[in-house]
């Protein structure tokens, strides 16, 4: 079931909206936390090191835990992403997820659901790692930022990276300097550190200037979906209307093709509007070396089948950098 059936079908009862699930998601819903995430788990992801830290192809993104759902003039469904993402439930899901062999979940600063990661540690004894962006911002002196870091470090926080809005922010301001500031305070920290981004300007700006980053976190996905902006509409890297976050993508393949960082591709569904098999399939074969998504509980386990198989399908010309 992908995001857009579930958002259709949430509109239906209760009792039909049960029934619409697939079994094991049905089974799911009734167990208990614990139950749930230890039933049916599937076979081990594939995965590479990004600072010789394990990392798997499929990262869960955390913009669906924020109730971020990117959907477009649809302003009801994030509202009815709060209502489903509760607490509890983003506890269940992080339990789900690594259940299912998921064993990093990207994040930004929000601290509400940071609360919600620290008491997954403490209180389940989770041990998916972190990846987070600091969202303060980035300026001369880097003072926000430091603290955000410090923070972030003190309660445990296994890599960080570079918010792809500074980092387009900063790339158009001609203020890369800060960039790779940011990334040498966060290693200073002892921390890996990579750079995200929506423009590609960014990696190519960062690569020529020499960012010392670990990793990039890059959007990707095609435009083969119909939603997906015409030519004459795509008037900067992303935009909410119409839907995209990657402007380029012939573009960015051809960049990221000499790039020799780990680079972990997100918005790779482009918010929902592009299959997960379809999506996975493509950032593996034009040379992502992992793909970020936002999921659902109930997407967790189709979702890990389908980016093993398309990693075990993949054509790719780059060779895997993590």
């Amino acid at each position: 079931m992908n995001r857009r059936t579930f958002i259709e079908r949430s509109l239906l009862t209760s009792i039909g909206s049960a029934l619409a699930l697939p079994r094991a998601a049905r089974a799911q819903a009734s167990a208990t936390p614990t139950a749930a995430a230890a039933a049916s788990p599937s076979p081990q992801l594939p995965g590479g090191t990004i600072c010789g830290r394990p990392v798997g192809r499929l990262l869960l993104g955390g913009n669906l835990l924020t109730h971020f759902t990117h959907s477009r003039d649809l302003r009801y469904v994030y509202a009815l992403a709060a209502h489903y993402n509760t607490e509890a439930k983003i506890l269940d899901t992080l339990e789900t997820a690594e259940a299912h062999g998921i064993d990093t979940l990207v994040i930004h600063t929000v601290p509400d659901v940071l609360e919600i990661l620290y008491r997954y540690r403490q209180e389940r004894g989770g041990e998916m790692r972190w990846i987070i962006c600091p969202t303060a911002p980035i300026e001369d002196g880097l003072a926000a930022f430091r603290a955000q870091v410090e923070e972030l470090v003190a309660n445990g926080v296994d890599a960080i990276y570079i918010w792809g809005v500074r980092g387009d922010e900063l790339t158009r301001q001609g203020r890369v300097d800060l960039i790779a500031a940011a990334v040498q305070l966060a290693k200073g920290m002892g921390k890996p550190c990579g750079v995200g981004a929506h423009d590609i300007s960014v990696i190519v700006e960062c690569e020529k200037q020499d960012v010392p980053a670990d990793f990039y976190i890059k959007t990707f996905h095609h435009h083969n979906y119909p939603t997906a902006p015409k030519p004459e509409q795509i008037a900067g890297p992303y935009a909410e209307i119409p839907g995209y976050w990657c402007s380029d993508p012939a573009a960015t393949a051809a960049v990221m093709q000499a790039v020799e960082k780990p680079w972990i591709a997100f918005k790779v569904m482009a918010a929902g509007a592009i299959p997960p098999a379809d999506a996975f399939q493509y950032a593996f074969n034009q040379g992502a070396d992992h793909v970020l998504a936002g999921m659902f509980d109930f997407e967790i386990a189709e979702d890990v089948i389908l980016a093993r198989n398309a990693v075990a399908a993949a054509q790719r010309t780059r060779p895997w950098r993590s």
